[in-house]
C-alpha cells in the first residue's frame, strides 16, 4: 500500500469514533459580543476542558459573526459550539448542535475560574497528561425529567467521544465533566475534577518514589528500611470508605496494577458555575423557542427584551452571511 494511501486511511480512522463508528464531536468556544476579563480567562477555561478536541487558540475578530465560525467548522469537523455572551443582566453560556442547532441557552448564577480553585487548595493538581483525553460526563439528577432537559442530557452525551466500558483504556480517563441538576432550584451545577488513582496500603514516600524516580535523600537515617518503615506502612490520609476503593481490571500505571486495591481520589480543577437553563431554540441561535424561562412579572419585559437584541443579532449574522459569495469563507 502505498504511503500516501495508508496517512489517508490514518487520518480517516483518527476522526471516527471507534465506538459509534461516526465523527469524533469536535468544539469551538468562542464568544459575541463584549467580554470583561473574568469572562474571557472563563472562556479559556471552558476551551482547555474541551482537549484535545476543540481549538485552544482559537482567533476571533471583532468583524467575524456567527456564520464565519459555521463556514469554518464544516470542513475542520466541529460538530459543538459554546458560545459565552454578557447581556446586561447576567452571563450567557449557549451549547449549540452545529449548523441546525438545537441552541440551549443558560444563565450564569455563579461561576469561578480555575486559577481560583487551584489557589484556593493547598495542593493543586492539574498536571498537562491529563489533557490529552477528553473528560468522562457524568450527568446527575436529570433522571426522570421531561422536556427541554430530556434533549439537554443527549446533547451533552455526544459532546466527547463516546468510550466502551468493556475495552476502554483506564489510563485514558483523567477527567470528569459532571452536571448535577437541583430539582428544588431548578439549577445546574457545572463542575471538573481531576481523577487520581492512589494504592492502597502504599506509604506517600513510596508513591513519591516510584513516580518521581529520584534517589531519596537517606542522609538521616541508619537504614535504608528506616525509609519505608518511619512513616508507617500505609498512607495517612487512605480513605475508610470502602466504596472509594476499586478493584483495578488492568494495570493503569507502576503503581496501580490490576492485582491491587487503588482508591479513587477526584479534585477539583475547575471552571466552576452554577447554572440556569433559561431557553431552548430550534435552531442555532435562531428559530422556534422550544423552551421559555418562567419570569415574574416585574421582570419578564426587561428579560424578553435583552434576548430579542440577542437573538436578532445573531439571525442578522446568519441572514448577511448567507448573501456572502463562497469566496469570502475562511
Amino acid at each position: 500500500m502505498p504511503a500516501s494511501v495508508a496517512r489517508k486511511q490514518q487520518a480517516v480512522t483518527a476522526n471516527v469514533d471507534q465506538v459509534t463508528g461516526e465523527r469524533i464531536p469536535k468544539s469551538f468556544v468562542f464568544s459575541r459580543g463584549k467580554l470583561p476579563s473574568t469572562l474571557r480567562h472563563l472562556q479559556q477555561d471552558l476551551r482547555k476542558l474541551m482537549l484535545p478536541y476543540t481549538a485552544l487558540k482559537l482567533k476571533e475578530k471583532k468583524r467575524n459573526n456567527l456564520k464565519d465560525f459555521v463556514n469554518v467548522a464544516s470542513p475542520l469537523g466541529v460538530t459543538h459550539f459554546l458560545i459565552l455572551s454578557n447581556p446586561k443582566s447576567l452571563p450567557h453560556l449557549r451549547f449549540a448542535k452545529s449548523p441546525q442547532g438545537p441552541t440551549y441557552t443558560c444563565e450564569i448564577k455563579e461561576y469561578a475560574l480555575a486559577a481560583d480553585i487551584a489557589n484556593s487548595q493547598k495542593r493543586p493538581r492539574c498536571p498537562p497528561e491529563i489533557f490529552k483525553n477528553s473528560p468522562l460526563v457524568v450527568l446527575s439528577g436529570f433522571n426522570g425529567l421531561g422536556e427541554p432537559y430530556k434533549s439537554f442530557v443527549t446533547f451533552f452525551r455526544h459532546l466527547v467521544p463516546a468510550i466502551d466500558t468493556d475495552t476502554v483504556k483506564l489510563a485514558t480517563c483523567q477527567r470528569i465533566l459532571l452536571l448535577q441538576y437541583d430539582k428544588e432550584t431548578e439549577l445546574i451545577d457545572f463542575r471538573h475534577y481531576s481523577i487520581k488513582l492512589q494504592p492502597i496500603g502504599v506509604s506517600r514516600k513510596i508513591r513519591k518514589l516510584m513516580q518521581n524516580n529520584q534517589v531519596p535523600d537517606l542522609r538521616d537515617l541508619k537504614d535504608v528500611s528506616d525509609f519505608v518503615t518511619k512513616a508507617g506502612y500505609g498512607s495517612e490520609s487512605e480513605p475508610d470508605d470502602e466504596a472509594a476503593t476499586v478493584s483495578l481490571v488492568s494495570d493503569v500505571d507502576k503503581l496501580n496494577k490490576a492485582s491491587r486495591k487503588s482508591a479513587i481520589r477526584l479534585q477539583e480543577i475547575g471552571p466552576r458555575m452554577t447554572m440556569h437553563l433559561v431557553k431552548v431554540e430550534s435552531g442555532l441561535c435562531s428559530g422556534d423557542v422550544l423552551f421559555p424561562m418562567s419570569v415574574g412579572k416585574e421582570d419578564a419585559k426587561k428579560e424578553q427584551e435583552e434576548e430579542e437584541i440577542e437573538d436578532a443579532e445573531d439571525l442578522m449574522e446568519l441572514e448577511d452571511g448567507s448573501d456572502d459569495d463562497s469566496g469570502d469563507e475562511e
